[in-house]
């Protein structure tokens, strides 16, 4: 009851006290992250292994059961499932709920490590991630890229130089997958006439591409006290450049490769078709990192989104066809118009039966008030603005009210038996 009699006895102290509480609750407000959901650890790790051309046999035998030994060694572990498909391993390790989801990962990264030698040489390196949950399995932002002037294969350079890599450095993204670009490829044609008349293989075709597109290391110069590092730049720009390659000596000619082969600066398959209003296009599906804010993610988007589109060519068309943080806004916004409506509704109740603008204003004090106390305690425990503490929110309204018309109702009906409004209160 201490609370209740400085309150009374001290009105002027209680009242800066609610202040000081409403200041510190807005700025806790200002601070909160904004979510769809809980962020939560789900404690399962999955582990990916590819083993191109091996039977399901083969991989349990070879890959499979040496990793279940030293994941079976690991603190923590409750289930784990296998999978053995063909040329791909697949494992899902279940921890107890009390493990550290981020410690027991990188343990088992360690132990998976320990046996990677003793795999046959074919097998790819396991991919080994945590489980993640829904709002970082699904894009914060789809974009599309398109022009009604330039070809496919220009917007998609521009794409991949420029659009990307922009969107890179904005606050908290992390992949950016890219749907329906054309990318540029050289390719070779061989000429089966012609290799056999030159007694040329495809082999060697092979071997003196490679041999003659690369980059190499030659050593270093010496000034005095400074060093430098040479590099000879044998990567080949133009696809003119290939025609050039020697594939072969015979009778002490050489055998150029547009002897034997068409050289031809063309396009990769195409694995992807993205189109917008019946247009190609470039589609950009933005992820976040693991611990970033949704919505920050997405405002930092749309500013790049913004700035590319002052600084990009006119025709070149930059569209946000979804947006996972404006939707999360626009929901929560419409959480928050809920609760002060059903807020203004109650205060219009209490006066409605107490027929006092007095008792009015005090009952709908406590709403604000407390609710903004609770953003103190929110920031404090790590906690986000979502649907689910936005819920709890609402749901406490409801008893807080409840509870203040019932303590200023019972000190109505003492008013009323003739005592003093201090002796009421108390």
């Amino acid at each position: 009851m201490w609370i209740t009699r400085t309150s009374i006895t001290q009105p002027v102290f209680a009242t800066m006290v609610m202040l000081a509480i409403v200041v510190l609750g807005v700025f806790s407000y200002r601070l909160l992250p904004v979510e769809e959901m809980p962020d939560i650890d789900v404690p399962m790790v999955f582990i990916t292994v590819a083993y191109p051309g091996a039977s399901p046999e083969a991989i349990e035998n070879e890959v499979l059961k040496p990793i279940e030994d030293v994941i079976n060694t690991v603190d923590g572990v409750k289930d784990v499932y296998s999978t053995a498909r063909e040329g791909l391993a697949l494992m899902q390790v279940e921890f107890r709920l009390e493990v550290d989801i981020g410690d027991a990962t990188q343990e088992v990264r360690d132990k998976v490590a320990q046996i990677r030698a003793s795999m046959p040489r074919e097998v790819e390196e396991p991919t080994i991630s945590r489980a993640n949950n829904d709002s970082n399995a699904e894009p914060v932002v789809n974009l599309v890229v398109y022009s009604t002037t330039r070809s496919l294969r220009e917007v998609s350079t521009l794409v991949e130089q420029q659009i990307v890599k922009r969107l890179q450095n904005a606050y908290g993204v992390g992949n950016i997958v890219v749907g329906g670009a054309v990318e540029r490829q050289v390719q070779i044609f061989l000429r089966p006439e012609q290799l056999q008349s030159y007694r040329v293989g495809v082999d060697q075709v092979i071997a003196a591409i490679q041999a003659a597109n690369q980059d190499l290391p030659a050593g270093s110069i010496s000034r005095g006290v400074q060093e430098q590092l040479v590099r000879v730049e044998g990567k080949i720009r133009d696809s003119r450049g290939f025609e050039r390659i020697i594939v072969a000596n015979q009778g002490g000619a050489p055998v150029y490769l547009h002897q034997v082969a068409d050289v031809v600066d063309g396009e990769a398959e195409e694995t992807s078709i993205s189109r917008v209003d019946g247009l190609r296009s470039v589609s950009l599906e933005v992820f976040r990192v693991q611990q970033a804010n949704l919505v920050q993610v997405g405002q930092g988007v749309e500013e790049a989104v913004q700035e590319l589109s002052g600084r990009l060519p006119e025709d070149i068309k930059i569209r946000t066809l979804h947006s996972g943080a404006q939707f999360i806004e626009d929901s929560l916004d419409r959480v928050k118009i809920t609760i002060i409506e059903g807020a203004a509704l109650t205060v219009l109740i209490v006066f409605l039966f107490l027929h006092s603008w007095r008792s009015t204003v005090i009952t709908g004090l406590t709403l604000p008030i407390s609710v903004i106390a609770t953003f103190i305690a929110l920031y404090a425990f790590g906690f986000t603005l979502n649907f689910m503490t936005l819920m709890a929110l609402s749901l406490c309204i409801g008893l807080l009210i409840d509870d203040a018309i019932v303590v200023r109702e019972n000190i109505v009906r003492h008013a009323d038996m003739g005592k003093d409004h201090r002796t009421a209160a108390l």
